[in-house]
C-alpha cells in the first residue's frame, strides 16, 4: 500500500523511441509558410488589415476615446503640473551635460512628448533628456567642437562655439531617430534582448560615475576642457585637481548646501511615500529660492559665479542636420539610439506590468525615433525617460499620456513667457540638481552582491560594464560590455553543467549528488544529466564529462557488463512492467505495492540474457593487458533540459555509446552483435 504525502502522481505507459512512436501513431503533413507566403501577407491589403495597422501605428486612437474624463482628468492634470515642473529644471539641468545654453534643454522636454502622446505605448513614463544619453550626446558635442574650437570662420568667441555644439547636438539627435524609426520599420524591436538588465544596470550606473565627473567643474566652476576618448575620465579629475586652488568658494558652498537638501528630502519622500499624498517637489522649491536669492543678491557681479544667462524666448527655427557631422558620428548615433530605447523600454516595461497593460516594443522605436527627429530638427537633444521623472508622473496620480501633455504646456509656458526668471540662476545649483536625479543610478552598486549570490555570470557582465564604460568611455564601452556579454552565453553554452544525479533521502527526487548528504545511488546505476543544449562546440567537453562520471575510459577497460542506455525526461522513474512509474513527492512503499505493481529495483543483479547485446565473456583479454573492475550495469542519460542536439553532437554521442558496448576497439570482434542507438542514428 503506498502512502501518499501531498499531491503526487502517477504514470504508466510504454517506453518509445522516436521511430517506434511515429510508427505507432500517424503524422499529420502539414504545410508551412514559405518566405514569399510571409512576404505576400504583410503587403496584403484589406479593410481590416488596413484598421489594425492604423490602430498599431497611432496609439492615441485606441485609448482616446475610451479616457475615462471624469475619473482620471483630475489625476493627469496634478500629475502634469508635477511633472512639468521637474521637466523644466532636468532639461535646463541635463543641458549642461550636452555642453549646449541651458535653454535648448526646454526643446528637449517639448518637442518628443507631443510626439510620444501620439505614436507612444506606455501611459506613464515621461519622456524627455535623460542623463545618460545626454552625456552621450556631450561627448560627441565635446570631440567634434572641444573648447579651444574657432568656429566656421575665424571667430572665436563663445556665441559662436555655442552656435556650433548646438548644431552638433541637433544633428546626432537627428541621426539617433533615423536609427530607431529604422529599427521600428523593419520590425527590430527584440534587439533589446541583447542588452541584458546587469548590463543596463552597470552601464547607467556608469553613466551616473561620468556625470558626476562632468558636474565637477560647475560645481567648482574651473575650466576643465573635455575628453572624449579612452581613459578621458581619470584625465578630466587630473585637470580638477590640478586646478582645484582656484574653486569659486560660492559655487561650492551653494553646491554642496543644495545637494545635501535635495538628497535628505527625496530619502523623506522614499521613506514618507505612502503617508505624502504627493512626494515633495524640492528641485522646485531649491531652483524657485535660489534663482530669488540670487536675484536680490547678485552673486554674479559680487561673487563672480556662473549664471544662466538670459533664456531664448521662442523656438527656434528648423534646422536641417549637417551632413558632415552625420558622417563622424554615424556609431554614436546608433549607440546612442538604442541605449536611449533600452533605457525608455525597460522602464515601461515596469509600469505595464504593475498597471497590467500591453507594450509593443517595435512602436516604440518608432515613437522614439519619430520624437528625436523633431526635437533634433527643432535643435533639441536626444530624449528617453528619466527615472525620476517617469515615477513623479505615475506616483501623483497620472493615468495616461494626458499628464503628459499637460506637463509639455507648462514647458511651453517656459519657453514663451517666464524664462527670463530663470537668468540669474547659477549654474551650481542646476549641477547640483543633475547629481540628485543620480541617486538611484549610484544606488545600483548594491546589486554586485545580490548578483554575485544568484549568478556569478551576471555580476561580472555587469562589473566588465561599469568599468568599460568608465574607463573607455560610454560608446566604446557599451560595444565592449555587449561583445563580453555574447562571449559569457558561448562560455556557458560550451561549457554546460554537467552533474552525476542521486536519489535524495530514498524520495525518489533525484538532485545534485553533491548537493546533499543523504543520498542513495542504486548500485550499478550512473544517472547523468546535461543542462544545456549538445551542439559541436561543447560536445568534447560533455563527452569528457561523461567519461569521467562512469568511471575509468570505456575504451581501456573489459566492462564485466552489457551498456543499455536509457534517454529519459524524467527526473524521477521507476521501471515497471508497464512503463514509468514517476513521483513528484515521497510515498511510503510498503512490500505488497512493490508486489503489485512488480517494481524491479534498481540495485537489483543484472539478467544478461535479456540485455540487446551479445557479449562472449568466456574470451580473454590480450596478454599483458590488466584491466580495473568496473560495476556499472546502466547510465540513464537525463536529457530533460537538452532542447536541441546537433549533427556533430548526435554523431559523437553515438560513438561513445558504441565504445561503451563495444568495450574498446581491440574486442569489437568478439562482440556477435552490432549496436545502434534507436531513434538518434
Amino acid at each position: 500500500m503506498v502512502e501518499p504525502v501531498g499531491n503526487h502522481y502517477v504514470i504508466a505507459r510504454p517506453v518509445y523511441s522516436e521511430n517506434a512512436f511515429n510508427e505507432e501513431h500517424e503524422k499529420l503533413h502539414r504545410y508551412h509558410k514559405t518566405f514569399w507566403d510571409h512576404l505576400k501577407h504583410y503587403f496584403s491589403c484589406s479593410p481590416q488589415r488596413v484598421k489594425k495597422i492604423a490602430l498599431n501605428l497611432f496609439p492615441v486612437i485606441s485609448w482616446l476615446p475610451a479616457y475615462r474624463f471624469r475619473e482620471w482628468v483630475l489625476s493627469d492634470i496634478v500629475s502634469g503640473i508635477n511633472t512639468g515642473l521637474v521637466a523644466v529644471l532636468q532639461g535646463l539641468a541635463f543641458a549642461l551635460l550636452v555642453n549646449v545654453p541651458p535653454s535648448y534643454g526646454l526643446y528637449a522636454a517639448f518637442f518628443p512628448v507631443l510626439v510620444y502622446f501620439i505614436f507612444g505605448t506606455s501611459r506613464h513614463i515621461s519622456v524627455g533628456p535623460f542623463p545618460v544619453l545626454s552625456l552621450m550626446v556631450g561627448g560627441v558635442v565635446t570631440r567634434l567642437v572641444p573648447d579651444d574650437s574657432i568656429g566656421n570662420g575665424n571667430s572665436t568667441n563663445i556665441s559662436a562655439i555655442n552656435d556650433e555644439r548646438v548644431m552638433v547636438a541637433a544633428s546626432v539627435t537627428f541621426l539617433s531617430g533615423i536609427v530607431q524609426l529604422l529599427l521600428g520599420i523593419f520590425r527590430f524591436g527584440f534587439i533589446v534582448i541583447y542588452l541584458s538588465q546587469s548590463l543596463i544596470s552597470g552601464f547607467t550606473t556608469a553613466a551616473a560615475i561620468h556625470v558626476l565627473v562632468s558636474q565637477l567643474k560647475f560645481m567648482f566652476q574651473l575650466p576643465v576642457p573635455g575628453f572624449n576618448k579612452p581613459f578621458g575620465i581619470i584625465y578630466t579629475l587630473e585637470s580638477i585637481f590640478s586646478q582645484i586652488t582656484e574653486t569659486n568658494v560660492a559655487d561650492l558652498v551653494t553646491s554642496l548646501v543644495v545637494l545635501l537638501i535635495v538628497f535628505v528630502v527625496k530619502e523623506m519622500n522614499d521613506r514618507y511615500k505612502e503617508k505624502l499624498p504627493t512626494p515633495i517637489p524640492i528641485e522646485l522649491l531649491v531652483t524657485v529660492l535660489a534663482a530669488l536669492v540670487s536675484h536680490f543678491v547678485n552673486f554674479e557681479e559680487k561673487f563672480n559665479v556662473a549664471v544662466v544667462g538670459k533664456l531664448e524666448e521662442g523656438f527656434q527655427t528648423p534646422v536641417a542636420p549637417d551632413v558632415g557631422i552625420l558622417q563622424n558620428c554615424i556609431g554614436d548615433g546608433i549607440s546612442i539610439a538604442i541605449v536611449g530605447f533600452a533605457v525608455a523600454f525597460s522602464v515601461a516595461k515596469v509600469y505595464s506590468i504593475k498597471h497590467d497593460y500591453p507594450l509593443d516594443g517595435n512602436q516604440e522605436l518608432i515613437a522614439f525615433g519619430l520624437g528625436n527627429i523633431v526635437g533634433g530638427s527643432f535643435k533639441g537633444f536626444a530624449s528617453s525617460t528619466a527615472l525620476s521623472r517617469s515615477g513623479v508622473q505615475e506616483s501623483t496620480g497620472g493615468k495616461t499620456q494626458i499628464a503628459g501633455i499637460i506637463s509639455s504646456v507648462i514647458v511651453l509656458v517656459v519657453i514663451l513667457a517666464i524664462g527670463f526668471l530663470l537668468a540669474p540662476l547659477q549654474k551650481s545649483v542646476l549641477a547640483s540638481l543633475a547629481l540628485g536625479n543620480l541617486k538611484g543610478m549610484l544606488m545600483q552598486f548594491k546589486e554586485v552582491g545580490i548578483l554575485w549570490r544568484k549568478d556569478k555570470y551576471d555580476c561580472v557582465i555587469w562589473v566588465v560594464t561599469f568599468l568599460s564604460a568608465v574607463f573607455l568611455g560610454l560608446d566604446i564601452g557599451l560595444a565592449t560590455a555587449v561583445a563580453f556579454q555574447l562571449l559569457t552565453v558561448v562560455i556557458r553554452s560550451q561549457i554546460p553543467s554537467c552533474t552525476v544525479l542521486a536519489n535524495v533521502g530514498r524520495s525518489n527526487i533525484y538532485r545534485n549528488r553533491k548537493d546533499y548528504t543523504d543520498i542513495y545511488e542504486p548500485e550499478g546505476v550512473k544517472i547523468f544529466r546535461c543542462s544545456s543544449p549538445i551542439f559541436f562546440a561543447n560536445i568534447e567537453f560533455f563527452r569528457e564529462k561523461l567519461i569521467t562520471a562512469v568511471g575509468p575510459a570505456p575504451s581501456h577497460r573489459k566492462s564485466s557488463f552489457a551498456l543499455p542506455l536509457l534517454l529519459t525526461n524524467y527526473d524521477t522513474s521507476m521501471s515497471t512492467q508497464k512503463g514509468l512509474v514517476c513521483m513528484a513527492n515521497p510515498m511510503y512503499e510498503s512490500d505488497e505495492e512493490l508486489d503489485n505493481n512488480k517494481i524491479e529495483e534498481l540495485d537489483q543483479p543484472t539478467i544478461m540474457t535479456d540485455l540487446p547485446i551479445r557479449i562472449n565473456w568466456s574470451t580473454d583479454l590480450p596478454p599483458g593487458i590488466t584491466v580495473p573492475q568496473v560495476n556499472i550495469h546502466s547510465i540513464i542519460l537525463d536529457f530533460s533540459s537538452v532542447s536541441f542536439l546537433d549533427f556533430s553532437a548526435m554523431t559523437v554521442l553515438r560513438k561513445v555509446i558504441t565504445i561503451c558496448k563495444t568495450n574498446s576497439d581491440h574486442m569489437k570482434e568478439k562482440l556477435t552483435d552490432a549496436v545502434t542507438l534507436e531513434g538518434y542514428t
